[in-house]
């Protein structure tokens, strides 16, 4: 069984930064893509940020140039580093791999911005 525990959010003011830790245990991490995917309350879930198992990432416009993604196959963690938070990025931010056409999902980790 695929499991993802995301860490590492919080309240911070705009223009702040955080970083985000997904630890992966139950896959054979360094072969899947893994993503950052975010979600406020009443809208669906945003696709933030993507990583395959050759390191190339692809990002949502809205945080192009402000957040980066990394994994670190040996420790088994993918990372999201949000540099100048803006408010809009308040939402619950959720680690996803897939496996085998099944998608595994961590309980997500709040991010809040605001003054």
């Amino acid at each position: 069984q695929v499991r993802l525990v995301e860490s590492g959010g919080g309240l911070v003011q705009p223009g702040g930064s955080l970083r985000l830790s997904c630890s992966a245990s139950g896959a054979n991490f360094r072969l899947h893509t893994v993503d950052w995917y975010r979600q406020v309350p009443g809208n669906e879930r945003e696709l933030v940020a993507t990583i395959n198992s050759d390191h190339e990432t692809n990002y949502a416009d809205s945080v192009k140039g402000r957040f980066t993604v990394s994994r670190d196959n040996v420790r088994r963690n993918l990372y999201l580093q949000m540099n100048n938070l803006r408010p809009e990025d308040t939402a619950v931010y959720y680690c996803h791999l897939r496996r085998a056409g099944v998608d595994f999902w961590g309980k997500g980790t709040l991010v809040t911005v605001s003054s």
